[in-house]
């Protein structure tokens, strides 16, 4: 009697939540920046090349997310800046081949992924970042017949607080940091 009642007890309890694992998918995954350039424009870069993970639990509203860039993949369309970018007065890719984003704190509102808050390491200097969701989605994808889920993100850093001092304050101090992502869960 005590085992069929250690039964119905154990069957009556919510499932274990299922901690849900997702590689960073490169093709859809392209980190972007925006900057005052001396007063006149806008400037906006990407970065062309990522990897990282991320794992959700859904039922438990936790999750992680490692997003690593390489910083020499860095462009603007234009050669020249490109080249300026990579070089010691900014991205220093020869020192420092990635920048990277690692967060484990998430909020949410109902299901969906809010902000995540986390350390953004760039020029070896890490400083902690929210990036807060524009977008977020997890969906079944229709060609991959796996879920996905995906997202854009920003925030608005200092680049002085990383060391990136040249050419301020002319060139601006605050850049906005824009991550979109799609990630697909490992099978």
């Amino acid at each position: 009697m005590k085992l069929l009642a250690a039964i119905l007890v154990a069957l009556a309890l919510p499932a274990a939540a299922e901690v849900e694992t997702y590689t960073i998918d490169p093709n859809h995954t392209f980190p972007a920046f925006e900057i005052g350039h001396f007063g006149y424009s806008i400037q906006r870069g990407r970065f062309n090349k990522t990897a990282g993970k991320a794992t959700l639990d859904p039922a438990a509203h936790t999750g992680s997310v490692e997003i690593v860039i390489d910083a020499a993949s860095v462009d603007t369309g234009h050669v020249k800046l490109g080249e300026h970018l990579r070089s010691p007065d900014f991205f220093n890719v020869e020192r420092f081949p990635t920048l990277a984003f690692k967060g484990s704190q998430l909020t949410f509102d109902g299901d969906n992924v809010k902000s995540v808050t986390g350390e953004l390491t760039l020029l070896g200097v890490a400083r902690p970042v929210t990036l807060n969701a524009v977008q977020f989605r997890c969906a079944p994808h229709p060609v991959l017949k796996r879920k996905v889920c995906g997202g854009d993100f920003v925030a608005t850093i200092k680049r002085s607080d990383f060391g990136m001092t040249k050419y301020l304050p002319a060139l601006a101090d605050d850049v906005t940091l824009r991550i979109n992502f799609e990630a697909i869960k490992d099978s």
